[in-house]
This record gives structure tokens, sequence and C-alpha cells, in this order.
């Protein structure tokens, strides 16, 4: 079956408000865990850290460059992700409807391709 990645996208307006209600999300992303296991979809999933942790190293020039946090101009910041091994496409998509989410925040839905799709490269 294929791979389907539930990539969660959030601004900072609907990270600002899944964190004032962080006690309810997390208990009803738990519930969404658990219907997922119990379904026999759930591969991984896992949430990130706040972005202004993290460092961006940027290809742009001769040589890579390392900045502390997220571009100031990023409207979307990638926050965690389910992995699911699902059917299709379209299960997919009816699984990533019923994620537990923030008003604003967006689940981007992407196929992992199979090892027999990856480019071959002669040895």
């Amino acid at each position: 079956m294929p791979k389907y990645l539930l990539i969660m996208r959030g601004t900072d307006e609907s990270n600002a408000a899944l964190m004032a209600n962080i006690d309810e999300m997390m208990a009803t992303t738990r519930q969404f865990i658990e219907e997922m296991v119990k379904a026999g979809v759930l591969l991984a999933a896992e949430g990130l850290d706040d972005p202004g942790q993290g460092v961006v190293v940027d290809f742009s020039g001769e040589a890579p460059v390392v900045t502390d946090g997220p571009y100031g101009e990023t409207k979307e910041l990638f926050g965690g992700f389910f992995l699911l091994d699902v059917a299709s496409k379209q299960e997919a998509v009816e699984w990533a409807k019923r994620v537990p989410a923030a008003p604003g925040s967006k689940i981007e839905v992407r196929r992992v391709p199979g090892d027999d799709e990856m480019p071959q490269v002669d040895e």
C-alpha cells in the first residue's frame, strides 16, 4: 500500500490558538492517534519544537549560510506530521480532514514514493 505524509502547517495565529487550548488539543490528538493505530494505518507521528529554536541552512549562494530561526517572511511553518500506510490518496485525504487542527492551519497530503520508484543509479 502507498504511504502518505500528512504535513501539519500553521501560521503564527493558528499556532497561538493551538497553544491557548493546548490541553484540549493534546487530548484530542491522542484520541485521533489511537483511532489511526486501531485502523492499522499509522506508521509514525511527530510534532516539532518552536521554529525559533531551529536554524535555517540557505543554499542560495556559493556556500551554505546558517541563520537562527525561520525566515522572517515565512507565512506557514511545518509543525509536525503523520505518516500513514493507506490504500489511496483519497483515504489519506479522509484522514487529513479529521486531524485536530487549529483554525487557520493546513494539512498538506503528499505521497511517499516507494523504493521501486526512485531513479536508479548505474554503477
